[in-house]
């Protein structure tokens, strides 16, 4: 049942990349050139809305904080999300999106799964050896919140403050970055109208 509700699930994200524009990588290079905006917007308007919904019913109780999973911060997660971002950045896919990508029939997506795929498998065969360096080394504590997270056992930055609150105004921050930022912050901005005839 849970593989079963997972695949649904995947399926529905999946769909709903492909609805916002997520599978084209011209929209993509579109975004991070800051050509066009409307996926940054709705990027940040889903994580917003999630992590309102998620802190707000954790906060009356509707969510268990046992659920809730801490990842771990070190130093190869910096690395690895700029080198994340430099594969996103050529090819106009992050894995997410690829997936979803390829499910459309797109080959070139194909071929950037397949490449994730071997560099997964890179990765695993060589992780003995990343374990003993500096790389996997834990920053500020490793497991932590920035603020303290009743019921969860992570440490936090900034003790006093209340960690589900501040998941919420950081959502609600999101939401408002959703709605303020223009549809593009660099290049002509205006498409050239068309005649009727």
């Amino acid at each position: 049942m849970t593989i079963l509700l997972a695949i649904i699930v995947g399926a529905a994200f999946g769909v709903a990349l492909d609805r916002v524009g997520a599978t084209s990588p011209n929209l993509i290079i579109g975004m991070l050139t800051l050509r066009s905006l409307h996926l940054m917007k709705a990027i940040l308007l889903a994580i917003g809305t999630a992590s309102v919904l998620m802190f707000a019913a954790q906060l009356i109780g509707l969510v268990e904080v046992a659920h809730m999973s801490i990842k771990a911060a070190y130093a190869g997660v910096f690395l690895g999300g700029m080198l994340l971002g430099l594969g996103w950045a050529i090819s106009g896919f992050c894995p997410g999106t690829g997936l979803a990508s390829a499910a459309t029939g797109r080959w070139d997506a194909a071929v950037f799964v397949i490449g994730g795929l071997v560099g997964a498998a890179a990765y695993m065969l060589s992780y003995p050896w990343f374990e003993g360096t500096a790389i996997m080394a834990d920053i500020a504590g490793g497991k932590s919140t920035l603020g303290a997270v009743p019921g969860l056992d992570a440490p936090a930055l900034i003790p006093g403050l209340r960690g589900d609150l501040v998941g919420i105004a950081l959502g609600g921050l999101f939401i408002a970055a959703a709605f303020a930022l223009p549809e593009r912050l660099s290049g002509s901005g205006r498409r050239q109208a068309l005649p009727a005839s």
